[in-house]
């Protein structure tokens, strides 16, 4: 049983999905639970795909409300709550990185988190209208997948600032060596699967992550839980929004 501890660990982390560990489990199980990442961003994918084949015709804009709220509870909005805490601590820190981070712990949300919050929502909604439509519900596997993805190469190129908790054992115990060869086979897998669409969108993907992470390297010099989340949510948006904009492309070259 404990062989599995990292995957249901990752799986407990990162979703709503019912598994519940109880002690004893190390730091080591939990900084080797980096590998399974993408794994837990291809099952809630599927998830999600499985649920548009359920929803076949229901009204486009329904369906993509319905796989929304889907999205939002299979990850209890976890990543939603970084995003908000990040976008708030960002305006209020006022370019200081103790405020940033004094910010960032306060439960509170301010109109920024609020606004932050609904613009990503709005996007993430108006794209699943666009595959609705275009039926590709197969596409729902690349965002939630590459976003989480992204997570474990942030933990292995990025100082965690915050001391004690989850992020600061996921950084100091993960297994480099191992998570590095993950992170390539997934890249692998992927553009084997998509060829030049995955090429694109691993391209945008990196883009953005390494814009996000300049930023937090400026303002923080390293990355908390709440900048963690907040990446998860706005690459998810970026391959979306990537997706959608290869389709109509490919659509108008049709």
């Amino acid at each position: 049983m404990k062989s599995f501890y990292p995957l249901l660990l990752a799986i407990q982390f990162l979703t709503q999905i019912p598994v519940r560990l109880k002690q004893p489990y190390g730091e080591c199980e939990v900084g080797a639970s980096l590998l399974y990442y993408p794994l837990v961003g291809l099952l809630l994918g599927a998830l999600l795909a499985g649920l548009h084949a359920m929803l076949h015709g229901v009204p486009a804009l329904l369906h993509a409300a319905l796989l929304l709220a889907a999205w939002v509870v299979m990850t209890g909005a976890l990543h939603l709550d970084g995003l908000a805490d990040s976008a708030d601590a960002w305006l209020g820190g006022l370019g200081n990185r103790e405020r940033t981070l004094a910010i960032m712990k306060d439960p509170y949300a301010g109109p920024v988190a609020v606004v932050a919050v609904v613009l990503v929502l709005l996007l993430k909604f108006s794209a699943l209208v666009s595959l609705v439509q275009c039926a590709n519900g197969w596409a729902l596997l690349w965002p939630l997948l590459l976003a989480r993805s992204a997570v474990p190469l942030l933990f292995l190129t990025t100082p965690y600032v915050r001391p004690g908790g989850l992020g600061e054992a996921l950084a100091k115990h993960a297994p480099r060596r191992a998570v590095i060869m993950m992170l390539l086979a997934t890249l692998l897998g992927m553009l084997a699967v998509l060829g030049m669409r995955g090429v694109a969108l691993a391209l945008g993907c990196l883009a953005a992550f390494w814009l996000l992470r300049r930023m937090m390297i400026a303002r923080l010099g390293g990355t908390t839980g709440d900048t963690a989340g907040a990446l998860i949510e706005l690459l998810e948006t970026a391959a979306l929004i990537l997706w959608v904009l290869m389709d109509t492309q490919f659509t108008k070259g049709g």
